[in-house]
Order: structure tokens, then C-alpha cells, then sequence
């Protein structure tokens, strides 16, 4: 059971990014995917979730209407892309998984099956 994140890197105020979480060792049809940063000196803090049942996103305020979680079951990948990317951003971005239907009610300690993360950087 594994996750792996990808597409991180060096950005400018206003680009965008996407990341990748490619799965295996399960089925991601099953599973709820979060996708998670970390900031030096900060807590972990999930900025986006897709449930397995209704495929509807969530989203942390400071990036609703930047961000868009899609989930892709076929390719075992879900995917975080980023516009309009603020220095407030950059961090280590982690995927995480567990088994259930819908995002609500999960905390970061409910996830049981985490990537190794990517780092994202905004500067100009």
C-alpha cells in the first residue's frame, strides 16, 4: 500500500502547479484522499479532500476558488492543481488515504497511508 506524490517545485506569485498522488496496493475507488501541508514551524493541515462515494471535493477557506482536487480511479491518481499560487503556499505537500466514503469527519489522524511528500516553493 502506497502513495506518491509528484509536481512540486518552484513557483512565482500567480502560477500554478499540479501534484499528482498515484496510488497502488489498493483501490482508490474505496478511499478517501487527502492532500495535506506543511509549512516550516507550522502543524500539518489538510487543504483538500475527495470522498470515494460522491467524488465532491472540500476545500480549507485559504484556498477555495485556487484549488481543484480531482480524482482519477482508472489511473489509481488523484490530483491537486494550484493557480493563482501565493507565497503563503509553499510547504511539503503530503497525500494521504483511508478507507471510507465521504471527507467529512476525518482528521489528520485518521488517515492511515501517507506519501513521502513533495515540496512546493512560491517566491517571485
Amino acid at each position: 500500500v502506497q502513495l506518491v506524490e509528484s509536481g512540486g517545485g518552484q513557483a512565482q506569485p500567480g502560477d500554478s502547479l499540479t501534484l499528482s498522488c498515484a496510488a497502488s496496493g489498493f483501490t482508490t475507488s474505496k478511499y478517501v484522499i487527502g492532500w495535506f501541508r506543511q509549512a516550516p514551524g507550522k502543524e500539518r493541515e489538510r487543504v483538500s479532500c475527495i470522498g470515494s462515494m460522491d467524488g465532491i471535493g472540500t476545500y480549507a477557506d485559504s484556498v477555495r476558488g485556487r484549488f481543484t482536487i480531482i480524482r482519477d480511479d482508472h489511473k489509481m491518481t488523484v490530483y491537486l492543481q494550484m493557480n493563482n499560487l501565493k507565497p503563503e503556499d509553499a510547504g511539503v505537500y503530503y497525500c494521504a488515504g483511508r478507507y471510507g466514503w465521504y471527507c467529512a469527519g476525518y482528521g489528520t489522524s485518521d488517515y492511515d497511508t501517507w506519501g513521502q511528500g513533495t515540496q512546493v516553493t512560491v517566491s517571485a
